[in-house]
């Protein structure tokens, strides 16, 4: 790993560097350009540019609307008002129409810090995975989001993308092999998978060296595509190591973890043990402190692979 990057941030430089060669590429926010990083490509393609002012649900139908006359639309705004305030109308106006939007949505999960509970969204992968034809992707780092921005833009249809507000650690270097739909396998293991998503997958490589130092060697998974899941991925965790930890800054109710877990259930029972918020509400701190507390860091990673390794 080497630097620190937020991924709300790559966002926006990719839609720099997309809106050079993309001339169909719109992109909408509302009143939160400075936040979501849209601003950059506000200033090189004005005329591409919309804001929408603080009206979510109009942020969305518009999208729709364009889309569904031939433009490619990235439309932003906060994970929590993306996902809660206009989700009937990214259903119906864009899961429905099956409606070339990418929803890209920053300041997700607990990291938010001290924006405190009212913008903490624990609840978007698993609203978002419900819709019928809505790709679902959770980056772990800057490079990777970059990646999977451009793969999502180049592919017609809805998509989902999960976007922090904090810098994390890099984990892939530029023009790597991560794919929509493939999990990336980061570290083998032979005692126990760790399945992360999102800012915890760099949680979970830390959490690997300190079990190393115990001799239990894990295997590290970025599953940074919650829908489509990665089933082949899962089903040889689940026979190769014999237990599976999910861990992800999200609801332990819904998201990752109930993701593999329905899958494994029905195609390779194993072992598991989940990583994330507790059926609560979060609170106003620092992202690291937060992570702490309501037990999404390392240290919980580790304790939870001891429990099912023994």
């Amino acid at each position: 790993m080497a630097g620190k990057t937020a991924t709300r941030q790559a966002y926006g430089e990719f839609l720099v560097e997309k809106g050079k060669t993309k001339a169909d590429l719109i992109v909408m926010d509302a009143d939160l350009s400075k936040s979501t990083m849209t601003n950059g490509f506000s200033k090189a393609f004005p005329e591409r540019f919309f804001n929408m002012g603080i009206a979510e649900q109009n942020l969305f139908g518009t999208a729709a609307g364009l889309a569904l006359s031939g433009k490619t639309v990235c439309a932003s705004t906060f994970a929590m008002f993306a996902s809660g305030r206009a989700f009937e109308i990214i259903r119906n106006s864009i899961g429905y129409t099956h409606a070339n939007v990418k929803v890209c949505a920053t300041h997700a999960g607990i990291s938010v810090g001290e924006d405190g509970a009212s913008h903490q969204t624990f609840e978007d992968i698993a609203l978002m995975r419900t819709i019928p034809g809505m790709t679902v992707l959770n980056p772990s780092d800057g490079e990777s989001a970059k990646i999977l921005l451009n793969q999502a833009v180049d592919t017609d249809g809805p998509f989902y993308i999960r976007l922090g507000r904090a810098a994390v650690e890099q984990i892939y270097k530029p023009g790597a092999d991560v794919k929509v739909g493939k999990a990336v396998c980061l570290r083998d293991g032979k005692d126990c998978t760790v399945i992360a998503t999102g800012i915890l997958v760099g949680e979970a490589l830390l959490a690997a060296e300190t079990l190393a130092k115990d001799g239990v060697e894990i295997r590290v998974v970025d599953m940074h595509t919650i829908k489509p899941i990665d089933g082949e991925m899962i089903e040889k965790a689940a026979k190769e190591t014999g237990a599976i930890v999910t861990a992800e800054e999200h609801s332990v109710i819904g998201g990752l973890g109930g993701a593999v877990a329905e899958y494994a259930a029905t195609h390779c029972p194993v072992k598991m043990a989940f990583v994330g918020q507790p059926d609560c509400f979060g609170e106003s701190g620092k992202p690291a402190e937060l992570l702490k507390k309501y037990g999404m860091s390392a240290d919980d990673i580790v304790e939870k692979v001891k429990m099912l390794v023994g």
